[in-house]
């Protein structure tokens, strides 16, 4: 009896391990390598660009950062990036609303009047996808 419950525990550890999926985010746009970009891995539209479920920093090197989330779940996502200028680990705003550093989300929606929105902005993955972003810092 124990065999067969280790070999069920095995199976399905692999069933669950096979599901993870891999983000690879790359970023170009950045005005200085000064910082460091700050990335967020959101799963929800009532906590997007506030709450990351992840979050991942880098080097900015020749105005350009990578970052990659792995063992991620089947889902639906967003990415929100800022680049983190003065180091403080905030996205600095003027008068509390307007972004002060540069930023851009998956998709590189359209954010001319106003924030990026969540359905412009996610994305699924299953499977055990390897999915790739190039996010436009502006």
């Amino acid at each position: 009896m124990q065999t067969i419950l280790t070999y069920f525990t095995i199976l399905i550890a692999s069933f669950i391990m096979q599901a993870q999926n891999t983000i690879e985010v790359s970023m170009s746009g950045f005005e200085s390598n000064k910082g460091k970009a700050m990335v967020g891995l959101f799963v929800e539209e009532d906590t997007f660009l506030r709450n990351p479920e992840i979050t991942l920093s880098s080097k900015i090197i020749n105005n350009k950062s990578e970052v990659i989330f792995t063992d991620i779940p089947d889902g639906v996502y967003a990415i929100s990036v800022y680049h983190d200028e003065n180091d403080n680990n905030e996205l600095d705003l003027i008068m509390g609303m307007i972004p002060k550093e540069d930023n851009g989300t998956s998709n590189n929606p359209d954010t001319v009047l106003g924030p990026p929105k969540w359905k412009d902005s996610i994305f699924k993955v299953k499977g055990g996808e390897v999915v790739h972003f190039d996010i436009i810092i502006k």
